[in-house]
């Protein structure tokens, strides 16, 4: 950040005495970038009596002389490695401590967690990914206004399963929970995000009305779950002057963390990034903990969506990818209507509102498998390619499917 600031003050006196320099305010934006501090996480190993894998935890886990040990450790790490620590975060679930640190120098992050994960008591160190959100710019038998231009008949489904019974998990930016479509729907709602000032923002106000927004009120839309419990769990923020939502490792990491600690039975992914072993490893429990996973596929590179292709989770896309792209479910995600902040309902398009469409349906569909216990994709959704609400709700429902995709 020195050499920066160097640079911009050198650059202002030369304007101020009417001189110039070689340096361009291009060359000011790129040397700013590149002395702009980057982030790591260091996993320290939990020791044994603290942490047993697939169990409950013996011992006294955050007890003073093992937390103090692991801090030590970590300003240590710190130190010797040219690094500060920002802050660290238990990871009971993968039997670690989580230190996120700090650097401003020329190496890579990629670079420095190698070093790391070679060091005594690190499980492994990773770069502090970035997460980005799938949004694109962009008859019912209900009397919601905007109902007649969902994209499934939705009121012939709700005459079955409303999701009752069932909890969603959204882990997405911050929710307007005062929204008059929203009201009373969001059962618990928790922040991960860096601390700031959060208000409602658009990407996760939109996710939470295709799922969950309320039937029957006269107003804006009717959610595909209206009935299911949901929890908002805000891991991702939107950039300022409309920019674009995003998230990263570690707050998508604890909202994972307590949506399987609170037993989410299903949990709405509408983003992607890069690979990251923290989060691979936390949806690998939330599998094994009977949560259906659901996350939205990058239409612009669809072999790079993590987590959508890990196995077991549902990957969803708006539209079909061609041959030569991984299978994925298809769900509406093409000018779609849906609540938005202060109150207001507006058109949205992308995978993630795609992925939203099958929360909903999997919310419904466990609830009619009366045991509400999980099964694999195939079995719950079928063969992937384009969703069929009406068809998957039939098969196991005296539903007439014909009718119900008329609309009556």
């Amino acid at each position: 950040m020195m050499r920066a600031a160097r640079l911009i003050v050198a650059f202002a006196l030369a304007l101020a005495l009417g001189g110039s320099i070689g340096v361009r305010a291009a060359d000011l934006v790129v040397s700013a970038e590149a002395a702009a501090p980057r982030r790591v996480m260091v996993m320290l190993r939990l020791g044994a009596e603290h942490y047993r894998a697939g169990g409950d935890y013996g011992g006294a886990y955050g007890d003073a002389m093992g937390e103090q040990a692991r801090l030590r450790l970590a300003r240590k790490i710190a130190r010797e490695h040219r690094l500060s620590v920002v802050e660290a975060w238990p990871m009971k679930l993968v039997g670690v401590d989580c230190v996120v640190m700090e650097f401003a120098d020329e190496r890579t992050a990629e670079a420095v967690a190698a070093e790391l994960t070679a060091l005594p008591g690190v499980a492994w160190s990773q770069p502090l990914n970035e997460f980005h959100m799938q949004a694109a710019a962009s008859s019912s038998g209900y009397n919601d206004r905007l109902a007649a231009a969902q994209p499934w008949h939705l009121a012939p489904l709700h005459k079955l399963a409303t999701g009752k019974g069932v909890t969603i998990a959204i882990i997405d930016s911050s929710i307007d929970t005062n929204h008059p479509d929203l009201v009373g729907q969001i059962a618990a709602s928790r922040d991960f995000t860096p601390p700031g000032h959060p208000v409602p923002e658009r990407h996760g106000t939109g996710v939470a009305g295709i799922i969950g927004a309320r039937a029957g009120n006269g107003m804006g839309i009717a959610g595909v779950a209206p009935g299911a419990r949901i929890m908002g769990l805000r891991a991702c923020w939107e950039r300022p002057f409309g920019g674009v939502t995003v998230c990263d490792t570690l707050s998508l990491a604890k909202a994972l963390t307590f949506a399987i600690e609170n037993h989410a039975d299903v949990i709405n992914l509408s983003l992607t990034g890069p690979q990251d072993r923290l989060l691979e490893g936390l949806i690998g429990l939330g599998l094994a903990h009977g949560a259906t996973i659901v996350a939205a596929v990058d239409r612009q590179n669809p072999r790079g969506s993590f987590p959508a292709f890990v196995s077991g989770v549902v990957p969803v896309a708006a539209t079909r990818l061609s041959a030569s792209e991984p299978p994925v479910y298809i769900a509406p995600g093409q000018d779609v209507p849906t609540t938005e902040p202060e109150g207001k309902w507006s058109v949205v398009s992308g995978s993630s509102f795609a992925a939203a469409h099958v929360s909903g349906l999997a919310a419904l569909l466990r609830q009619l498998s009366r045991t509400g216990r999980a099964a694999a994709s195939e079995v719950l959704l079928g063969p992937r390619g384009v969703i069929d609400a009406c068809a998957l709700v039939g098969r196991t429902t005296r539903l007439d499917v014909a009718a119900c995709e008329a609309g009556r």
